[in-house]
């Protein structure tokens, strides 16, 4: 099981690293078949393994149950602490069981390599949790003893994410075993969102009520989950089914994701319009530009605008609260002139630059990069202005809406209107906007992921992607005065963008194809 996760994990590196835009041409055919690219992919594999294990945790900690626990001072901070643990940990049995997983490794492993199905399934998840409780126990020790958690609790606590899920896992096997059909399906079920949802309410509502579990209770939870677990080890072990439960479960995952695919493409082509009529008097990639545009309004506009009307109704009910309750001014004055950080995050969630970009290759060049003129720099860089340009102005509308109604926040909470200030947060917000905008765009010509069957197949892409959503998280943690953060998101905006338009002209024509 090991050796398989181990060639199968070195190989998408060795694939990874392939599709630099820069490095993959000096890379040889054969890299796949040489002894110290395998040992140096195979020591990057183990040190990202022993890195997921902590850094999922991290952020679950520090974001889910600390970070938002911390909130909550009026209540007891050790009852907080293992009240959200609880709850998530509930959550998580069903929501996040990897015993039913039915991917790529999966049916590689069970039905094309004929491995012992029981053999590999009580491995793999043997060895899933086993990363599970050393992932967790450091950061129960270290955040629980802070919270005034007793440590046996805090190794409790460690032990019954794994407790739990395997007690859940044996309850759906026996289901399976019953009924051919297992409790936890693949994909996430209205019922199980429901009941996430509810948990969800109850591990942040109560806590903000001042309400939380008794820590008694708490810890008597969690040593159920752990015996629960332990009694539900002989059962997985003695279970005979698993082959045939991955057979049905593969054959539904591929089901649901063809499904899935259909149903996109659908979607696709009821939102293009049809309509003959739609021309333009545009010559030239202005032509092409503006018809992609009109034909493709519902895709491009709808999200961009529903987003707009959602930050007016926010921005105006945040004027309502400022201008009626003390506190709300006072809270609102205090961090609108501390937290602009907090903008740039807010800016990339609601930029719609990938969904832009991805209707850019399904709908237009798809076609256009099988010619040789689409790929020539000046072309490039023509069609990629015009682009920049369009996707620009269908982003802007809520930056623009939050440019002007964080000012007017400002302005009502203390009664006095600072020029400078709000033209900055205002500048700051539409340079973000347009920084977002280049950032996708750019992406998407010097690392065009999809290959002629529409399918991403850029790791590097969805690496950046990550990294983009990496590096927002962060800065929103900054604290730094409104006039530096601004000045210096202006100034790197624009330096960003030149750089970017550089780029794009001197790389895109090698980089901007299908991929095979």
């Amino acid at each position: 099981m090991l050796r398989l996760k181990s060639s199968y994990r070195i190989n998408s590196i060795l694939y990874g690293i392939g599709q630099f835009p820069v490095l993959g041409r000096f890379l040889p055919e054969g890299l796949y078949r040489m002894r110290l690219p395998k040992a140096a992919a195979a020591v990057l594999g183990a040190v990202w393994e022993v890195v997921l294990v902590f850094l999922g945790k991290a952020l679950y900690f520090f974001t889910m149950v600390c970070g938002i626990g911390y909130l909550y001072r009026q209540a007891d901070p050790r009852a907080v602490f293992l009240h959200i643990l609880v709850l998530f940990t509930l959550m998580g049995s069903t929501l996040n069981n990897t015993m039913f997983d039915a991917g790529r490794e999966q049916y590689y492993a069970i039905l094309l390599m004929r491995m012992d199905a029981k053999r590999y399934t009580l491995l793999r998840y043997g060895y899933a949790m086993a990363k599970t409780v050393v992932g967790f126990l450091p950061f129960t020790l270290l955040l629980g003893t802070a919270c005034g958690v007793p440590g046996w609790a805090c190794v409790l606590a460690a032990l019954a994410p794994a407790g739990v899920k395997t007690a859940v896992a044996a309850l759906s096997l026996r289901c399976y075993q019953k009924t051919d059909r297992t409790l936890l399906e693949v994909g996430l079920g209205k019922v199980q969102w429901a009941v996430a949802l509810a948990v969800l309410a109850l591990a942040y509502g109560l806590p903000a009520l001042g309400i939380a579990l008794p820590v008694w209770l708490s810890e008597a939870a969690m040593a159920g989950m752990v015996a629960g677990g332990v009694c539900a080890v002989p059962y997985l072990a003695r279970f005979g089914m698993y082959r045939e439960m991955y057979q049905y479960l593969i054959s539904k995952n591929m089901h649901q994701l063809d499904r899935a695919k259909e149903a996109s493409r659908s979607y696709d082509r009821n939102t293009i319009s049809a309509d003959l009529s739609i021309t333009s008097r545009k010559k030239g990639f202005e032509f092409l530009n503006e018809l992609f545009v009109r034909r493709h309004r519902k895709i491009l506009w709808r999200a961009s605008l529903r987003i707009t009307v959602v930050c007016l109704v926010a921005v105006g009910a945040a004027l309502i609260a400022v201008l009626v309750s003390r506190n709300a001014a006072a809270a609102a004055s205090r961090i609108l002139t501390q937290s602009l950080p907090y903008s740039v995050f807010i800016i990339y969630v609601l930029h719609r630059g990938s969904g832009f970009t991805r209707a850019l290759f399904m709908n237009c060049d798809h076609s256009l990069l099988t010619y040789s003129f689409y790929k020539q720099p000046d072309m490039v860089l023509r069609l990629f202005t015009i682009r920049l340009r369009e996707i620009v102005r269908i982003n802007l509308p809520p930056a623009l809406v939050l440019g002007m109604g964080l000012p007017a926040i400002l302005c009502a909470s203390d009664g006095t209107f600072r020029a400078a200030e709000s033209a900055l947060i205002l500048v700051s917000l539409v340079g973000l906007s347009i920084f977002f905008s280049v950032h996708y765009l750019t992406l998407y010509y010097l690392l065009q992921p999809y290959n002629a069957g529409t399918e991403m197949k850029s790791s590097v892409y969805q690496l950046a992607l990550s990294g983009t959503y990496l590096v927002c998280f962060f800065i929103m943690r900054l604290r730094v005065p409104t006039l530096v953060f601004g000045l210096g998101c202006i100034l790197f905006c624009t330096l960003y963008c030149a750089a970017a338009c550089v780029l794009v002209y001197r790389l895109a024509p090698r980089t901007f194809r299908l991929r095979n």
